[in-house]
């Protein structure tokens, strides 16, 4: 939308970065092209591997210089002419299917290895939250049994083309049961230590090999901007320089060093998302970004130039567009935008690997489907990541070659850079995954010292009054809190599960949580824990150890949107258990998990001392290194020495929030951290907050009558539908009332008269949820806030949730809102009908930007469940019934 005054602020807000940039210059002084003079014509700039320093790994220098285009990227991997003679010959025998067939990724969910045979499939991805046989905790054999299979299938083709298996690999091997997880990566962006970083890439690429996957979708390079993007702990910090060393060393600890390609032992890396996908407005994930080209080329590209010197071979597109209509920029989707993809990555920056899509992005791009999308594949994508249509794809983009759509030139170019790319993996001289270097071993999943180690390094110490830390050795501690006994809440998103919810201490053997880590610290006998904090005195204890902060989240729903950076309304029982501990005489040390800093004056306010743990991953015993003095005077790694990679907020709204920018003003600036012995001492915090969000909903007008959404049928425009790891895309609920994937199933139902609802049974082998939704978009429904609205549907409860609920709203994917809704449901009688209201109100803090609500009902859950649904609608002033819910009741 443009304002007008949106062309000042672009160019306020370009020079703002860029000077920001300018303090940093000076590293890249004699690339040339950077810094060329007035009125010169500055050739290309030609970026390297970053310097290093003694100990062989990239430093995150103290400057960058401003570069004035996109650098060609002289990469570590050079073309092998009999390679490319190889790949020339081989490609020269291909049909055009079989040509098709290696562009092409399904999901291991939706392909089977005779499928992968049958159609000559290039290459299978697992997501988040799958595992072969659907079977969460299935054992490095069912791993390497299933990656046999598939590759038995691809050698047993015309062509004999091996497939290669892509994984989130994004914090250690962090799908598979067993594995050792590590920080994500804003820990490793607070412990400033690219060897580190490395060793992270290596042993995570023994992991993958461990379970016969060829190909990690890691690292992501996204440097982030605004810090209520729900993917912010996948960057390693808002700051380029750290991005470009770190890009540069993941992708040698994955690749390895092997002279013409990947090491035996290695895995292929991936660069992702390109590009800009931490600049979006308002942190929407796969949202608009508006950066200039200027701040694209030095601020987003950074981690690149790094991670494609170190010689990654594959690319992975963002969801994001590039948009910026005051400054002629409109590429839309980046899956779409050639420029970006040939022009600039392959073009001016000089990739020579694959280009591959995101997760059904290509049904993002304008005039594209999931199946279908000439565009983006002449844009530049090479595999495209087509997790369940990929049939129709396949025979959609054969059709398109035929009519001449798409270029076989194009198509050529593609097959080209994937055999490339395998040759250089060695994959056609590998012999099957389980026979490979390193698989099948269970040790190789762990790496527990390493992992401790990247704990100790990324805790950020923001507070220590009077010196609190470290505690004695011998001191008697109460632990409250709901993340101190909690290993889901230490790992986060992308663990086990996509969301990383659902997930138990039972899910990781061999984890240990931070009160376990305590125990081990100061001896079981001296550690007393009490979640909530209630019938316990602190006043007997030498301290207090509160484990806070937030809970699992990924993409999409981790957005905070127009909600506020305030923790105590994002998670308003982690101020209560400080309340009642805070002021009684005994120090009081917070340990915060979080994947993004967050406003946090009230829990510091009643802290003596604050801990930043960010998301640890399974080794709770490295924050425990840091809070206790051992026996012997020293602690493991020296004590606290990381600092914030991003910086912290001094009011809730602060955000965006970046060094360099015009007015920059953080409560802790970026680099903060304070050693053993630094006191830090923090006064009294303004707790002053917007009592909504921060910015409000305003006008729409008032509701006067009922929307209707489901009444016996679907009301027009809303459908209902079914959504699970099967299809997320949702399957649509046929007339006759039924549809059903293997975790979810719905039959019509008696509600209230006949056939007047939905029976949904959920069978708790995997999540999945129920949704009504205008698949036409969003509409403005404000009016239904102002009018005090609940949303209300009659339901009968058949048996109550055995996971996590939620009832969610949604304004147009990835913008939603959800509202916690496993006690309502397990409150509610069983076998009779009740009626549920819910204020709209308790959506809109929840972050729903109600001017463009297209999912007005949605109910998801983790776990086995049952329960019949009808008369879905929103009731004007229904949220002032006496019946209807509270929206502090729903956490």
């Amino acid at each position: 939308m443009t304002r007008p005054f949106a062309r000042l602020r672009a160019r306020r807000r370009t020079s703002a970065v860029l000077a920001g940039l300018a303090v940093l210059a000076g590293s890249l002084a004699g690339v040339p092209g950077a810094n060329a003079g007035a009125g010169e014509s500055p050739a290309q700039p030609v970026v390297g591997a970053p310097p290093l320093g003694r100990d062989g790994c990239a430093r995150a220098d103290a400057s960058l210089a401003t570069l004035p285009d996109w650098p060609k990227v002289t990469s570590r991997i050079k073309r092998n002419p009999a390679d490319e003679k190889r790949v020339a010959k081989i490609l020269a025998g291909m049909t055009l299917a079989e040509k098709v067939g290696q562009m092409t990724q399904p999901e291991i969910g939706a392909v089977t290895p005779e499928e992968v045979r049958q159609y000559g499939i290039g290459s299978v991805l697992n997501g988040g939250g799958s595992w072969p046989g659907r079977d969460k905790h299935a054992s490095t054999r069912a791993w390497l049994d299933l990656a046999d299979a598939y590759w038995a299938a691809s050698v047993a083709t015309r062509t004999k083309i091996p497939v290669i298996w892509g994984i989130d690999a994004v914090h250690g091997n962090n799908n598979v049961y067993g594995a050792t997880v590590f920080p994500h990566n804003i820990g490793l962006g607070a412990a400033h230590d690219p060897c580190l970083v490395r060793d992270i890439g290596a042993a995570t690429a023994t992991q993958i090999r461990a379970t016969g996957q060829d190909w990690a979708f890691a690292p992501t390079l996204a440097v982030v901007r605004d810090d209520r993007w729900g993917r912010t702990y996948e960057g390693f910090s808002e700051d380029p320089r750290i991005t470009r060393a770190y890009g540069y060393e993941m992708v040698r600890g994955l690749q390895g060093d092997h002279p013409r390609g990947i090491g035996e032992r290695s895995v292929i890396a991936t660069a992702k998302h390109f590009i800009g996908d931490g600049g979006t407005l308002k942190g929407q994930d796969q949202g608009v970004n508006p950066s200039s080209e200027a701040e694209m080329i030095n601020i987003h590209g950074q981690g690149y130039y790094g991670a494609l010197a170190a010689g990654a071979q594959t690319v992975m597109v963002s969801f994001n567009s590039w948009t910026n209509g005051d400054l002629g920029i409109d590429e839309g989707k980046l899956h779409g935008s050639e420029r970006a993809l040939t022009g600039i990555l392959k073009g001016k920056m000089g990739f020579d690997g694959v280009v591959v899509s995101d997760w059904n992005g290509i049904g993002q791009v304008a005039g594209c489907t999931n199946a279908s999308c000439a565009r983006a594949i002449n844009a530049g994508i090479d595999v495209v990541m087509v997790p369940n249509d990929w049939k129709a794809f396949i025979a959609n983009t054969v059709a398109q070659v035929e009519a001449g759509e798409i270029p076989m030139a194009r198509i050529d170019d593609a097959v080209t850079r994937i055999l490339r790319v395998k040759l250089r993996a060695g994959l056609f001289d590998a012999p099957k995954p389980s026979a490979r270097a390193g698989a099948g071993s269970a040790s190789a999943l762990e790496a527990k010292a390493l992992a401790r180690k990247a704990v100790r390094e990324s805790q950020v110490l923001l507070k220590n009054n009077g010196k609190v830390l470290p505690l004695a050795s011998g001191a008697k501690v109460l632990v409250v809190g709901k993340s101190a006994d909690s290993l889901q809440n230490q790992t986060g998103g992308w663990t086990l599960t996509w969301q990383g919810t659902g997930n138990t201490n039972a899910d990781f053997p061999g984890g240990t949580t931070i009160l376990g880590g305590l125990r081990e610290a100061l001896g079981a006998a001296n550690v007393t824990f009490a979640e909530t904090a209630d019938d316990v005195d602190p006043t007997t204890f030498d301290a207090v150890i509160a484990v806070l902060g937030e809970t699992p989240y990924a993409e999409g729903v981790g957005d905070i949107g127009r909600r506020s950076l305030e923790a105590a309304k994002l998670y308003p029982g982690d101020l209560a258990v400080l309340d009642k501990v805070s002021g009684k005489g005994v120090p009081v040390v917070t340990v915060y998990v979080t994947g993004r800093p967050l406003w946090v004056n009230k829990e510091l306010n009643r802290s003596d001392a604050f801990v930043v743990a960010w998301l640890p991953g399974t080794e709770g015993g490295g924050v425990a290194d840091l809070l206790v003095r051992s026996r012997h005077g020293g602690r493991p790694g020296g004590g606290f020495t990381g600092t914030l990679p991003y910086s912290w907020p001094k009011t809730a709204c602060q955000t965006p929030l970046n060094a360099g920018d015009e007015g920059y003003d953080p409560l802790f600036p970026l680099g903060y951290g304070l050693r053993d012995g630094q006191a830090g001492s923090v006064g009294t915090l303004d707790e002053t907050s917007p009592a909504a969000g921060c910015s409000g909903n305003g006008g729409g007008g008032t509701a006067t009558e009922d929307l209707e959404i489901h009444n016996r049928t679907d009301v027009a425009p809303y459908r209902s539908y079914i959504g699970s790891a099967e299809n997320w895309g949702g399957t649509e609920i046929g007339v006759d009332g039924e549809a059903a994937h293997s975790v979810i199933s719905v039959v019509p139902a008696d509600v209230n008269v006949q056939q007047d609802g939905l029976k949904v049974t959920w069978t708790g082998g995997g999540p999945g949820q129920i949704y009504m939704q205008d698949p036409a978009g969003g509409t403005d429904l404000r009016g239904y806030l102002n009018a005090g609205a609940a949303l209300v549907f009659d339901v009968i409860v058949h048996r109550p949730p055995a996971a996590r609920t939620v009832l969610g709203v949604h304004c147009v994917y990835p913008c939603m809102s959800e509202v916690a809704a496993t006690s309502l449901f397990q409150r509610l009688p069983t076998g009779t009908t009740a009626t549920v209201k819910v204020p709209i109100a308790c959506f809109a803090e929840a972050g729903l930007d109600l001017e463009a609500v297209n999912t007005p009902f949605l109910v998801y859950t983790d776990g086995a469940f049952s329960a019949s649904f009808a008369n879905v609608r929103w009731v004007p002033g229904a949220a002032k019934d006496a019946d209807a819910q509270t929206c502090s009741g729903l956490t």
